[in-house]
């Protein structure tokens, strides 16, 4: 019967539906992310909203998840997939009904402060359900697939979206993404588990709770690697986000693409990380090495930044091999979280993704941010506006970003477990 909890065998039909589910709620989370970001004109222009409103929105969102994603792992390793990812899948539900519904901009606020929440489980849950339900010697491959689908999701998700505005006006559509999430609420609800039950210990209320899940979070946290290898995928994955989700495109016109090859290229470098989480943590576990595939995932995306930033005259086709290939590279970010899977219990393993998550989040925005306070800046200081010496000033956060990632993955330890 799907709803008992006996222990079952790893890496069965049962293990990859559970994990097809996970992954199923990862790719509606981002697509619900891409969603705002195509359908905010409308909302401004709908519910008369400043830019300002607009970009609180956003902000909102982003640090709540911060904020929460730390405590995500611990509840994981606390509760068990069981009693959180279906709760979660209900609160990001029930955010989407919300923002699909709201006349005001503090409803709008609520809804994606709920849905931060429930979202703060998402891509680390499903790396937990990885890891309980194929075993720790097959986590990162398939926190590898998991990043597969989530990129190659970014990928197509925009011109999906794009295509069913054209159907049909904004609220309609988010509805119709709500009554998907209450489906997969239902199926999570009765299939979703782990493989043994997670023992609960005694508590004495709330406030105990939390501070358990507190001490879980420092206990971990103690490790001077997972800071160093939080740092390294944080400057390496943020640089992508910079890149993948705001600059990239704008980076290939100054350098004399049409917008549809900029959008192309945007897409290159998602497809580029989904093909390389593919390979990269396969490849690592066949090395039996975390640190080699680190130290030239980063010196291959430094020499692509590089080229893409400083060398002229490439041509657009080799342009978009590059963003590719530093996709194909950045995938290598993937093995922050093996690297910290190394070092600790398996009853932590969704505290630490948790943790190198957070801080990937947090790092990721600066390295969105800072770009765009260089330009203004550089704007006022006399640069034309379009040329490639502002785009060079503004990137170079980027560059120096990636270049302290070669630094660290240089100075890491080497942390592939004997026993796998």
């Amino acid at each position: 019967m799907p709803g008992n909890n006996e222990a079952t065998g790893l890496g069965g039909a049962q293990a990859w539906w559970i994990w097809i589910l996970a992954v199923t709620f990862v790719i509606f989370l981002f697509s619900i992310q891409t969603g705002y970001a195509i359908t905010s004109p409308s909302i401004q222009g709908e519910l008369a909203l400043t830019s300002t409103q607009i970009a609180t929105i956003a902000a909102t969102y982003t640090w709540v998840m911060a904020f929460f994603q730390f405590y995500g792992g611990a509840l994981l390793d606390q509760l068990g997939a069981r009693k959180v990812l279906p709760a979660s899948i209900a609160l990001v539900t029930l955010g989407v009904f919300m923002f699909a519904n709201a006349e005001t901009f503090h409803m709008l606020l609520l809804s994606q402060t709920i849905l931060a929440i429930g979202s703060c489980t998402g891509f680390v849950g499903a790396g937990y359900i990885g890891g309980q339900w194929f075993g720790m010697a097959r986590f990162s491959f398939m926190f590898g697939l998991v990043q597969v689908a989530s990129a190659a999701s970014s990928a197509f998700s925009q011109n999906a979206i794009g295509f069913a505005l054209l159907q049909m006006e904004w609220r309609e559509l988010f509805n119709y993404v709500g009554m998907f999430g209450v489906v997969l609420f239902v199926v999570g609800a009765v299939y979703i588990r782990n493989p043994v039950p997670v023992a609960a210990a005694a508590t004495n209320g709330v406030v105990d709770f939390l501070v358990r899940v507190t001490h879980s979070l420092i206990d971990v946290a103690k490790s001077v690697h997972i800071w160093v290898a939080s740092l390294w995928g944080s400057l390496t994955f943020g640089t992508l986000l910079s890149l993948g989700i705001v600059w990239g495109p704008k980076l290939l016109m100054v350098r004399g693409a049409d917008e549809t090859t900029a959008v192309l290229g945007s897409s290159l470098i998602w497809l580029g990380l989904a093909a390389g989480s593919l390979v990269v943590p396969w490849w690592s576990d066949k090395l039996r090495q975390r640190k080699l595939p680190i130290i030239l995932g980063s010196f291959v995306q430094l020499v692509c930044l590089v080229l893409l930033i400083y060398a002229a005259d490439l041509g657009n086709t080799i342009d978009l091999v590059l963003f590719f290939l530093f996709g194909f590279a950045n995938a290598s970010h993937m093995l922050a979280f093996s690297t910290v899977a190394d070092t600790i219990e398996p009853h932590q393993i969704g505290t630490s993704a948790a943790i190198v998550n957070g801080i990937m989040f947090i790092v990721g925005g600066l390295l969105i941010a800072r770009p765009g306070i260089r330009i203004d800046r550089a704007l006022d200081l006399g640069f034309e506006r379009g040329s490639m010496d502002l785009a060079q000033y503004g990137a170079l956060p980027l560059v120096v970003a990636i270049i302290l990632g070669l630094v660290l993955a240089l100075a890491m330890k080497e942390t592939y477990p004997e026993k796998h």
